[in-house]
């Protein structure tokens, strides 16, 4: 007898609760369920006039990022009035409606920004404690955190008092509002905030704008204070190698590769050039073939060339010791076209023929992660980072805030095993998973018992590593 194939109605029911259970499971799995999620963000409204948990709030805001609705108005399009959509959210929150776009706005602008940033800060605290990436961390000790600044919203004509100004070559004066992210990256391809410094200009008095770099020392210090214990490698480019940095690194007891371009620090790049010629044994070859994921190179070869205790003294007449990595790297594609690349990265590892290309390979070429796993995403995709989802300077920021959140869940998802498991063959894209996940809360009809049910019981939650 021919075996039977179930009906695509009973098909799909069965994959949207595949979805649900990995988007509910992940969270459940690792932080327990919402209130327990967004615990420790003071409510300041008046209690007899509340309608929606902040909880519930929180929640609907998440959602919007998770489910890629582009706008607080996708939440009364394709979430307010939805029958099946409603049913959930009335068995998680015991409010028989989802809340409009509105009431998010209304009651974010009076939360306070640091208790929603403690929020992030505590998420990827448990993951860390539970040592969830920890197969990820350079020389299996370090975490890498990337730092880097991005634009987030721009406006033609002033925003805010605290707006960042920039006059064009037209003479036209840009206002914009710039943040700065730490994000622990891993080589698999997460990119998740681990702490967001805001670029703005705080003291209305003062001569001069805020900055990446001033935001940067403020960044560290907060850095240092809630993970105080965390090994740290910092990802930086070319604009943090002076002085301060190497000051504060040494400091905090905090390893860093810095990508160094040719015009950065010539000074510290003569004496490398200099000394080089006289180490003929700080030099190293590694071939590498298919690095490539899409097979576009067929063969790379990377020589290696070092130099230690390069003299470096800053504007204060401080002299640091720093250590430079040096490669050269030749692609071979299947064509038999041949491409020359060069990098350097300085360093206060200390280095050996045996760490020299990990440190580069699994360290500083991540670098890019926060580009392209991090900003990349969250700009050109519905996640909309650059939508101005709210005219509240504090409301935005939460906004901001959630979108990390919401970004972190949905990177452990995707990458999870309860996905894969599901979807062995995948689900393509991410616009793809976000997509399915919403038509699931939208059209996917649970008893209460039977959608709270879905997240129970024991199970292991592995990633990819691909």
């Amino acid at each position: 007898m021919s075996k039977s194939v179930p009906s695509i109605d009973h098909r799909q029911e069965r994959e949207q609760k595949a979805l649900l259970r990995a988007f509910s499971g992940t969270v459940q799995h690792y932080w327990g369920n919402w209130s327990t999620f967004f615990a420790g963000i003071a409510d300041p409204r008046n209690p007899a006039l509340i309608t929606y948990s902040l909880p519930a709030l929180l929640f609907t805001g998440l959602l919007l990022f998770v489910c890629r609705l582009g706008s607080r108005r996708g939440i009364n399009d394709q979430l307010r009035g939805n029958g099946p959509a409603e049913a959930k959210f009335a068995a998680w929150f015991g409010v028989a409606r989802i809340p409009h776009g509105d009431s998010l706005n209304y009651t974010f602008r009076r939360l306070e920004v640091d208790e929603v940033q403690e929020i992030v800060c505590r998420q990827m605290g448990v993951l860390i404690r539970k040592k969830v990436l920890a197969r990820y961390r350079l020389l299996g000790v370090y975490s890498l955190v990337a730092i880097d600044g991005t634009g987030v919203l721009t406006f033609p004509v002033r925003h805010c008092p605290h707006c960042l100004t920039r006059t064009l070559h037209n003479g036209q004066t840009l206002y914009y509002h710039p943040v700065l992210e730490a994000k622990l990256v891993t080589a698999n391809g997460f990119a998740c905030s681990l702490m967001t410094e805001f670029i703005e200009n705080a003291d209305l008095l003062a001569d001069k704008q805020d900055c990446e770099l001033k935001a940067f020392y403020r960044l560290a210090r907060r850095l240092k204070s809630r993970f105080p214990r965390l090994p740290i490698c910092l990802l930086l480019d070319g604009l943090y190698a002076g002085g301060p940095s190497f000051q504060l690194c040494a400091e905090y007891d905090w390893k860093y590769l810095i990508v160094l371009r040719d015009e950065d620090l010539p000074q510290l790049q003569r004496s490398f050039a200099a000394v080089i010629p006289h180490l003929p044994n700080q030099r190293k070859q590694v071939c590498l073939d298919e690095i490539d994921p899409q097979k576009r190179a067929a063969r790379v070869q990377q020589d290696y060339r070092w130099a230690e205790g390069l003299g470096y003294t800053d504007s204060q007449k401080r002299l640091h010791s720093l250590n430079l990595i040096e490669c050269r790297e030749t692609r071979t594609d299947t064509r038999s076209q041949v491409s020359l690349l060069h990098y350097k990265w300085l360093t206060n590892f200390s280095l050996t023929s045996r760490n020299v290309d990990r440190l580069a390979n699994q360290g500083g070429r991540l670098r890019w992660k926060i580009e392209n796993e991090g900003f990349n995403v969250q700009k050109n995709s519905d996640l909309h980072l650059e939508h101005p989802y709210s005219q509240d300077p504090v409301a935005r920021k939460v906004f901001y805030l959630l979108l990390q959140l919401a970004h972190l869940i949905f990177q452990l998802m995707q990458k999870g095993s309860l996905l894969r498991q599901a979807f062995p063959d995948g689900l393509r894209t991410a616009k793809n998973l976000a997509f399915r996940l919403l038509e699931a809360w939208r059209n996917l009809c649970l008893a209460t018992a039977d959608f709270l049910n879905l997240a129970e019981g024991a199970f292991q939650i592995r990633f990819d590593s691909s």
